[in-house]
């Protein structure tokens, strides 16, 4: 199993689709998270409208050596509708062998490296094809084009199916505070079980604290802002270390154009809540006791 850095810095925000980052900006935000031991990126081909990919790997050109420090995740398998992708009718999915094959292929040229440590199928299709999945990740994974294979938004029924013909080593999917299913639904219970590493998207519940008119606003603040008071810490952290207490050991994918963001997140690492401290956040969250 690859050592992934926790938390994992997301890049979907760092191109058009958020800050716009020139070259020099994606090398020096690069260049900053290695420095602070986050060495994991997390990509998708459809970011920035099909363009985050090569701006990042435009930065790696600049300096091939930081290629060896890192981990590079991506996705495939969403085809959107975008004017760099005029054959597009409507916005589809396409796991067949063809296209995972294909999308790798172009990902690896993107990022200018000639492997991809993690590739991920986007979202469930309802045309998935385990054979030909196998067969795309198998041939991948011959060719030294891929290390590992994981799947994104899967539930834990979609992942039996497809693991009963390749093996699924990842699962990211949203997970927070306000985005409890993953603890209920069998998610978590099935990385335990089947030694998946869960990932997790939004892990800050998109934008909660700021969100006064969220239902959950003022009991979730109020209790994270006592428990952040309590190991002197941030609200932020403590949101982070809500995720981290979990047995699956889930990592934080954090979509922020900004280190400090990043490291508050490798910070909560060291925030040892109890098990009834996690439960308090758990019923601010759901606004009951638990059963």
């Amino acid at each position: 199993m690859i050592q992934f850095s926790s938390p994992i810095a997301g890049c979907m925000r760092w191109g058009k689709w958020g800050a716009n980052f020139s070259t020099s900006a994606y090398r020096k935000m690069i260049e900053t998270c290695l420095q602070h031991q986050i060495t994991s990126f997390d990509h998708a081909d459809i970011y920035g409208h099909y363009t985050t990919e090569e701006e990042f790997g435009n930065a790696l050109k600049e300096a091939p050596a930081l290629r060896s420090q890192m981990q590079l995740i991506t996705k495939c398998g969403i085809r959107m509708l975008s004017d760099n992708r005029p054959e597009h009718l409507i916005k589809s999915y396409n796991t067949t062998k063809e296209h995972i094959i294909v999308s790798a292929e172009r990902s690896l040229e993107n990022l200018g490296t000639d492997y991809l440590d993690v590739l991920l199928i986007h979202r469930p299709d309802a045309l998935l094809n385990p054979h030909e999945v196998a067969e795309a990740v198998d041939q991948l994974k011959q060719q030294g084009k891929i290390k590992q294979f994981g799947v994104s938004n899967f539930l834990p029924h979609q992942v039996n199916m497809l693991q009963a013909f390749v093996d699924v080593e990842i699962n990211q999917v949203e997970i927070s505070i306000i985005h409890l299913k993953p603890f209920l639904d069998g998610t978590l219970d099935q990385c335990i079980e089947n030694n998946i590493l869960p990932m997790a998207w939004a892990p800050m519940g998109g934008g909660i604290l700021t969100d006064e008119n969220h239902p959950r606003f003022r009991s979730i603040t109020a209790t994270a802002s006592e428990l952040a008071d309590k190991y002197a810490t941030s609200t932020d952290e403590i949101l982070v270390a809500f995720l981290l207490k979990h047995p699956s050991k889930i990592i934080p994918v954090i979509g922020s154009t900004r280190p400090d963001r990043l490291l508050m997140a490798k910070n909560a690492a060291h925030i040892p809540l109890t098990n009834e401290e996690w439960y308090q956040l758990w019923t601010a969250s759901t606004g009951e006791d638990v059963p």
